[in-house]
């Protein structure tokens, strides 16, 4: 298994200066809560796509046991995990992308996630939740016979796609043979002009290849810090 971590993002909705990524949450960085997650999954290799003031972001981690991906233009999560296809030519196993900024996602989830993915042979394994505000996320849509058929960004959402509860966490864990052909597919046709990640997820679907999910408990496990509202929350429940 590789691991990608997802920390190019400017965080606009953060007000700062800083690469989002780099905030302070509790005396750390948000990525070194991501990374302390990717060591305990003992992968074969751990990188990190950087982007938004990418040296500073290199600079605070390069003593760690990880290989940096640089993401210059940032076109979506999509066009992110492309940058990685080159590093990962001749290697056989599982794609598992993780987000920088969601730093309270707990080993045994993604564990579990893994397992699932490996019983299931599946091509994509997507981490899930509930929320009762599911605004500012992706919508799993799911068919009759409650196979997730796509992942509707919320920007694209249909009225009826918006009230659905079930959200797309932005972590996954891919066949990687699987992952690299279906980045060859993806467009920018969508209303951010951005290359979805999520967008292999209907790639799967349309294939009939195994698409499965795991749902978590409590789905503050998942919380993406994307403003200063959030982080002061996200404090408070790391303080008690």
């Amino acid at each position: 298994m590789v691991i990608i971590i997802l920390a190019a993002g400017k965080g606009t909705r953060m007000r700062s200066e800083a690469a989002k990524v780099l905030h302070i949450l509790n005396g750390k960085p948000l990525l070194r809560y991501v990374i302390d997650l990717a060591y305990k999954i003992k992968p074969d290799r751990i990188f990190v796509v950087v982007g938004f003031h990418k040296e500073e972001v290199k600079e605070k981690f390069v003593s760690e046991n990880v290989a940096f991906i640089d993401q210059e233009e940032q076109l979506g999560t999509g066009h992110a995990v492309m940058q990685a296809k080159s590093f990962l030519g001749n290697f056989k196993g599982e794609v598992l992308v993780l987000s920088g900024d969601v730093p309270f996602l707990r080993e045994s989830t993604v564990n579990e996630m893994i397992r699932d993915h490996r019983l299931n042979n599946a091509a994509v394994t997507i981490l899930t939740a509930e929320k009762d505000n599911p605004s500012g996320y992706g919508r799993v849509v799911r068919n009759s016979n409650n196979n997730i058929e796509k992942i509707a960004e919320e920007t694209d959402c249909s009225n009826t796609e918006k009230t659905i509860n079930e959200i797309n966490s932005g972590i996954y864990c891919f066949n990687k043979k699987f992952l690299l052909e279906s980045l060859e597919e993806i467009d920018q046709n969508n209303y951010q002009n951005e290359y979805y990640l999520t967008d292999i997820v209907k790639i799967a679907f349309d294939n009939s290849l195994p698409v499965t999910s795991v749902k978590v408990s409590n789905s503050d496990e998942v919380n993406g810090i994307n403003t200063i509202e959030d982080l002061v929350e996200a404090e408070k429940f790391l303080t008690g």
